[in-house]
């Protein structure tokens, strides 16, 4: 499987990994499904929502590597 990067879309991820919204649903992203997700990087998503990035892509690449 592909590794999730910062620089991926949230959408790119859904596509990837349709059922890791939960993952997404832990730092507080709920609008997976909005209009921004096409084009909103996994960085920028982090940084909108306070978190950090580096804590959010290992828990989307465990998820994505135990659901692969």
């Amino acid at each position: 499987m592909a590794k999730i990067t910062a620089d991926m879309t949230i959408y790119e991820v859904l596509q990837l990994v349709p059922d890791i919204g939960p993952v997404f649903f832990e730092f507080g992203m709920h609008c997976l499904g909005c209009p921004i997700s096409r084009g909103e990087t996994v960085a920028q998503a982090a940084a909108a929502h306070g978190v950090d990035e580096q804590e959010m892509l290992d828990k989307l690449n465990e998820f994505a590597e135990a659901h692969a």
